[in-house]
C-alpha cells in the first residue's frame, strides 16, 4: 500500500486535493533505509531501491509473492545497489541473463532464442561461484544519501499514487456519465411505454364500444328485415 494511504489510514489529516481529500504529510517516524531487490520478469532482469519486499514487489507490478517463489532476492551488488539508490522507487531494467548495466529504458535481449539456456547457465556459474567465494562486503552508503533516497522513493510512491487517483477519478468520472446516460435513455422509454399503453387503452375502450353499437345496429336491422319481408309476402298472396 502506498504511504499517503497508510496514512490515511492512521488517522492522518486530510486536505482537499485535485482528485479528492489526501492527507497531509506527518512528521512523525524516520523514513526507513532502503534496500536494493532484484528478479527476473519476462525479457528483463528488474531491480529497485524499495524499504521492504512489498514496496518492491508493488514496484514491479507483481500479482504474487515471488521471494516466496525464489524468483526475486536482495542485492548487495554495490553497481547495483548504486544504481537504483540514485533513482529510488524506480524499476530498472538489463537484457535478462546479461551483465550490462541497469537503466530505466534497456533494450531487448539480442539473442532471445538462447536467451533461456544462457540465463541457466549463467545462475549455475553464479552458484558455483558463490560456493567457492566468501560473501563480498556491500558497499557502505551514509546515513545522509540513505535518507535522501528514501525521501526520494516516498516522492515516487507518492506521484504514482496520484497518478492512480486521477485514473480512478476519470473512470469514475466516465461510469457516473454513462450511467446518466442509460438513465436518462431509459426514463424515456418508460414515458412512451405509458403513452403506448393509455392509447391502447383509449383505442381498445373504442373498438369494445363499436363493437356494441354494431351489435345493437344489428338487432334492429334483424328485427326491421323480418317485418317487411312479412309485408312483402302478405302482399304477394
Amino acid at each position: 500500500m502506498a504511504w499517503w494511504r497508510r496514512l490515511r489510514w492512521l488517522g492522518a489529516p486530510r486536505v482537499a486535493g485535485p482528485w479528492g481529500d489526501m492527507p497531509k504529510t506527518l512528521k512523525s517516524k524516520p523514513t526507513r533505509k532502503l534496500k536494493t531487490y532484484q528478479t527476473s520478469l519476462g525479457f528483463y532482469d528488474q531491480a529497485v531501491a524499495a524499504p521492504s519486499m512489498k514496496a518492491a514487489l508493488e514496484a514491479w507490478g507483481a500479482s504474487s509473492n515471488l521471494f516466496h517463489q525464489g524468483a526475486a532476492k536482495e542485492t548487495d551488488d554495490p553497481d547495483i545497489v548504486a544504481a537504483t539508490v540514485a533513482r529510488p522507487g524506480v524499476v530498472l531494467r538489463r537484457p535478462v541473463g546479461s551483465d550490462g548495466p541497469f537503466t530505466e529504458d534497456a533494450a531487448l535481449p539480442t539473442d532471445l532464442a538462447g536467451g533461456e539456456a544462457k540465463l541457466k547457465s549463467k545462475k549455475a556459474k553464479s552458484k558455483k561461484h558463490a560456493a567457492k567465494s566468501a560473501p563480498k562486503p556491500s558497499r557502505k552508503i551514509d546515513d545522509q544519501k540513505a535518507r535522501k533516497a528514501a525521501a526520494a522513493f516516498e516522492k515516487e510512491e507518492r506521484r504514482r499514487e496520484a497518478e492512480r487517483w486521477k485514473e480512478e477519478a476519470a473512470r469514475a468520472k466516465e461510469r457516473a456519465r454513462r450511467e446518466k446516460a442509460v438513465a436518462t435513455a431509459q426514463t424515456a422509454l418508460d414515458k412512451a411505454r405509458r403513452e403506448h399503453e393509455a392509447r391502447a387503452e383509449e383505442i381498445e375502450a373504442e373498438r369494445v364500444a363499436l363493437d356494441e353499437r354494431a351489435e345493437t345496429e344489428q338487432s334492429r336491422w334483424d328485427k326491421r328485415r323480418m317485418k317487411l319481408e312479412d309485408a312483402v309476402r302478405r302482399a304477394r298472396e
